[in-house]
């Protein structure tokens, strides 16, 4: 297999994608049509593995490695035609799961090496994304530099840069915390009568969920968070980029102390927690804020 092919990319919101097709025009960028895309994500233990159909153009089987930064960041990925994308698609969602689908209009413009996107993705609004397109002997310098230039020509500032893909901003706060009060509901409470659900989101964009388990012998009871970390890994996670935890009282519910441990063993300080209440009660904490001066993994000897 050949070597992953690169590029330097920038994901940014779009509130005005009139001025945006403007000023490409203006720098004399080429249009290169109308792209009509569907990009079906699956569940992957690492990385990002997508289907992408192209009206009129055919499919291509895409696994790409990101950072989930605010910045311009650095994307390998390879790329391989399908013949029969729907069969593919049945077969991976088969496999592997079907984590999301994001449906897209794409604007094409090229200057230079920079590939510039105007898109316009259904249940997420309008973006601008560039990609500055690498050969394979590049030290990636030029093609961040083109970049850059070519974000202060769009008026793309730091506030409009956003993190993670369509994928990740589909899936949204909003799934997470919706996961959490459906397995809060298979919550096995018969003693304290509290039950609670937690839902854990991997750096993929996958949500790992689990509920309180309560034993006659009470210690031998398990957290929702718990059960939702057991998950995660046995899904080959390691790591935790969002949580949400909802019980069935009206007040939101927080962590117990020692959740907050495990979680810190999992989960970088400054990543959100959602702490939710059935009635709708919903308050945002980081893990450092729930955990203030804690103990983690870099503390212990290499």
């Amino acid at each position: 297999m050949s070597a992953p092919r690169r590029n330097i990319e920038v994901k940014a919101l779009d509130p005005d994608p009139d001025r945006s097709l403007a000023a490409c025009r203006e720098i004399g960028a080429e249009e290169r049509g109308l792209l009509i895309q569907r990009d079906t994500y699956f569940h992957v233990p690492s990385g990002r593995l997508k289907l992408r159909e192209e009206e009129g153009a055919g499919a291509t089987l895409v696994q790409y490695d990101r950072p989930d930064d605010a910045r311009a960041r650095l994307s390998s990925y390879r790329l391989v035609a399908v013949e029969d994308p729907e069969g593919l698609r049945a077969q991976l969602a088969a496999a592997l799961g079907t984590l999301v689908v994001v449906e897209k209009e794409r604007r094409l413009f090229l200057h230079g090496a920079v590939r510039i996107h105007l898109d316009r993705v259904r249940d997420l609004g309008t973006y601008v994304e560039l990609e500055g397109v690498a050969p394979a002997d590049s030290d990636l310098s030029a093609e961040r530099e083109q970049v850059e230039r070519l974000m202060e020509a769009l008026g793309i500032d730091e506030s409009r840069i956003v993190s993670g893909s369509y994928a990740e901003r589909l899936l949204g706060e909003d799934a997470l915390i919706e996961a959490a009060r459906a397995v809060m509901q298979r919550a096995y409470a018969p003693y304290s009568r509290y039950v609670v659900g937690a839902a854990l989101r991997a750096p993929d964009g996958s949500i790992h969920v689990g509920a309180n388990v309560e034993n006659s012998a009470y210690p031998q009871g398990q957290c929702a968070e718990s059960s939702a970390i057991g998950a995660l890994v046995a899904a080959g996670h390691t790591r935790i980029a969002e949580a949400a935890v909802i019980a069935g009282a009206n007040e939101f519910c927080v962590p117990c102390g020692g959740c907050r441990q495990r979680l810190r063993e999992f989960m970088p300080l400054d990543a959100t927690i959602h702490l939710c209440g059935a009635s709708g009660a919903h308050e945002r904490a980081t893990l450092e804020e729930l955990l203030p001066r804690s103990f983690g993994p870099e503390y212990l000897p290499g």
